[in-house]
């Protein structure tokens, strides 16, 4: 199923993922070197974070998803490879290989 709302999840899913590790591996060198990105990347990884959110709201209403799914790609963003796990499902979903309304 086509829907441009999980379009545009899938999308932003993986950059999401990607700064969620990049903020961690800043957070570990800052505590450990002088390199202090965690400002940065926070934002970065915070913006992607609220638009996936956006998104996510989204393509829920407009896939008429169940509760499991809809929770479970939620949880997937706030999980360190949840992002890419999102984006492999979603893909499926958008292909036609995975039904919309399952988990």
């Amino acid at each position: 199923m086509n829907s441009s709302a999980v379009h545009r999840l899938r999308l932003v899913s993986v950059p999401e993922g990607i700064s969620f590790i990049l903020l961690l591996i800043c957070s570990v060198l800052k505590r450990t070197t002088s390199f202090d990105a965690v400002p940065v990347m926070g934002m970065v990884h915070g913006i992607l974070f609220i638009l996936y959110v956006v998104f996510w709201i989204q393509a829920w209403q407009t896939q008429k998803w169940e509760p499991k799914r809809g929770i479970l790609l939620f949880v997937l963003s706030v999980l360190p490879l949840g992002g890419f796990f999102a984006e492999k499902t979603l893909g499926q979903e958008e292909r036609g290989e995975l039904k919309p309304a399952t988990a």
